[in-house]
């Protein structure tokens, strides 16, 4: 049923001609989609029959053919109520992904029903606005900005031996690694059982089974149909045993899983991430099993991460393609390379708002889980050997056997990051560093040195009283009060990293370089994410402690509790008031967090949540405690 189906439409075909004989020969493509990616990271999608497509195909290439308005739109303060029309325009450099529906088949071609999805730019007055736009106009910007850097300072080229007239174009390849979890429906595992799997490493790497193994492989499968190119699927930290059934079947499911693909350009490569996430989540529920991309989607357990992957290299008119990050064995990086990891590490104030965006994305965001906490560095023991430091923010990727992969692996990102924006901000980020590299003409053994800084050690680009690298486990090796000083403020909320944005206004102008990426942009992102904090603790998470707190009940009977039973049991009781129940006198911490809301006190509701939060696992540990001393449930 799924031979001799189109699956991709590459950018040399998006033309009248070419795609009216495709679509022609496809029937079962009975749909066309445009997809426009907000502030947000969310994607649209709509059902346009072919036939409209086919009859006004120009205005689709080459016009305005579909409109959407502000409110199905993340595009605060700029698609407005008294002004929300917003055009969709096509991008035609693009690779165009079918999409089908495996549980509606077409009658007469007994395949699939097919959706094609047109990447597009939302444009609001005729200006683009959205998150495809930010990073395919600041990829031009780092292109732009870095050739005009060779032509002013042609010795940063000296290492490649090189010069400006050598190279034919600059080339930004990315690429996205994706974790996430699977479950049976309407099942709950033990957290507990959950958390010492992790620690005694049961599942890391393990044999996939039954409909797990099935989606896993029906997956890859796919990914190979469409071009993706896929490199790995494996088990990832987290999970539990799944049960048998006498049906031959497994059950109880819950484990956490990882898929790789190839490289591609940066917009390509984050086209690629968003389509791979669709077909990843339709797969595994065509097989009876619940997918979730949430960075943290269980307490005290492994969270999903989305580790981005950044490299720049030089396709040279003679035929030669050159890592300008690589150099032999004899230094870590190039002085462009250099440049780059600093200029990430300095300005990641300005970068994380844009990256860890949600309230579940700081919660992964913790010690004890082998996700990055600390604006840290790490190089490797020696040049000629380069280490896997899985501690810190920003590792160096190296193989020496292949310098066309040397890369930076962006740790923080999460599989619900805006991956668009998280990649045009890295890529800014490392255009400053790259800026004072050059126009300093800084040397590697200086560029090494400043990186390499202990904190307190004056510096010319970096920051004195901070520290960037260290080869060392930072949770094992400094404590939290060393890691806060060392390496800098850890945002524990939302509002915290969002404020960044404002007490770090120098830092911001690397970002605006990007003349696409300015106040409007900056401050529209902000507000809607503000909002949707303000909306999911309010209306999410308080509602789901509702029911955790009301559910955490007495146990013992009155004839047979033990002293500390007793104790445990009113300490439990004591919190949950403090936590939900509003007297004459006193106001319940979570009516404290809706009224600071309620007036947009954000820095109040912010101390707030903290708050709750560690009451919540106040609560949870205690009960465990009181639970397990009790004999008879």
């Amino acid at each position: 049923m799924i031979e001799n189906m189109i699956y991709t439409i590459p950018s040399n075909l998006h033309n009248k001609e070419d795609l009216s004989k495709i679509l022609l020969e496809n029937p079962q493509i009975r749909f066309v989609s445009l997809v426009g990616i907000d502030l947000a990271g969310n994607d649209t999608d709509e059902k346009i029959p072919v036939k409209l497509f086919l009859d006004d195909m120009e205005a689709f290439l080459h016009g305005v053919a579909v409109q959407t308005d502000g409110s199905s739109v993340v595009l605060p303060k700029i698609a407005t109520l008294n002004d929300a029309k917003v055009d969709m325009i096509a991008d035609l450099e693009c690779n165009w992904f079918v999409d089908y529906n495996y549980d509606n088949i077409d009658p007469i071609t007994n395949k699939p029903v097919g959706t094609l999805r047109i990447p597009c730019f939302l444009h609001h007055n005729s200006k683009a606005v959205d998150s495809r736009n930010i990073l395919k106009s600041s990829i031009e910007t780092f292109k732009s900005t870095l050739l005009n850097l060779f032509d002013t300072n042609p010795s940063i080229l000296d290492c490649y031996n090189i010069t400006k007239d050598d190279i034919e174009e600059l080339v930004i390849t990315s690429a996205t690694e994706l974790e996430f979890w699977v479950k049976t429906p309407n099942d709950t595992a033990n957290i507990e059982d959950l958390s010492t799997s992790q620690h005694l490493c049961e599942h890391y790497w393990n044999r996939t089974k039954g409909n797990v193994r099935t989606a896993l492989e029906k997956t890859l499968e796919l990914m190979e149909k469409y071009g993706f190119e896929p490199e790995m699927g494996h088990k990832e930290v987290g999970g539990v045993r799944a049960k048998l059934e006498s049906s031959g079947k497994f059950n109880h499911i819950t484990e956490q899983l990882e898929i790789d693909w190839k490289y591609s350009s940066a917009l390509q490569a984050a086209d690629n991430e968003l389509f791979i996430r669709i077909l990843i989540a339709e797969t595994f529920r065509r097989n009876g099993l619940d997918v979730t991309f949430m960075a943290k989607p269980i307490e005290d357990v492994a969270g999903s991460g989305m580790h981005v992957h950044l490299g720049v290299s030089a396709k040279l008119k003679d035929g030669r393609r050159i890592n300008m990050f690589h150099v032999p064995k004899d230094h870590y990086l190039s002085k462009i390379g250099y440049g780059a990891l600093m200029g990430m590490l300095k300005n990641y104030e300005v970068m994380n708002p844009f990256i860890s965006s949600t309230n579940n994305s700081l919660k992964r965001l913790k010690p004890g889980f082998e996700a990055p906490v600390c604006t840290v560095t790490s190089l490797g023991l020696a040049p000629e050997n380069p280490s896997r430091n899985r501690t810190i923010l920003i590792g160096l990727i190296r193989d020496f056997e292949n310098p066309l992969a040397t890369r930076f692996e962006l740790r923080s990102p999460n599989p619900h990051t805006n991956t668009y924006i998280a990649m045009a901000v890295s890529y800014l980020a490392m255009l400053d560093g790259i800026c004072y590299a050059a126009t300093n003409n800084k040397s590697q053994d200086e560029l090494l040195n400043e990186l390499s800084k202990k904190a307190g050690e004056d510096a010319t680009y970096l920051e004195k009283d901070r520290a960037y690298r260290s080869e060392y486990d930072v949770f094992e090796h400094f404590t939290e009060e060393e890691r806060n000083s060392y390496f800098g403020f850890v945002p524990r909320t939302v509002f915290e990293n969002l404020n960044q944005l404002d007490t770090n206004k120098d830092k911001l102008n690397c970002l605006k370089r990007n003349p696409e990426f300015n106040d409007k942009i900056i401050e529209s992102f902000k507000i809607g994410s503000l909002s949707r904090w303000s909306m999911e603790i309010q209306h999410r998470v308080i509602n789901n402690y509702m029911d955790l707190v009301r559910n955490y009940r007495a146990l013992h009977s009155l004839d047979k509790a033990l002293d500390l039973d007793i104790y445990n049991w009113t300490e439990i009781n004591k919190l949950r008031h403090y936590i939900m129940k509003d007297t004459s006198n006193n106001k319940s911490l979570f009516t404290k967090i809706k009224n600071a809301f309620s007036i947009e006190d954000y820095e109040k509701a912010s101390d707030l949540y903290v708050e709750l939060e560690d009451k919540m696992k106040d609560l949870r540990d205690l009960y465990s405690s009181y639970e397990k001393n009790i004999l008879d449930l």
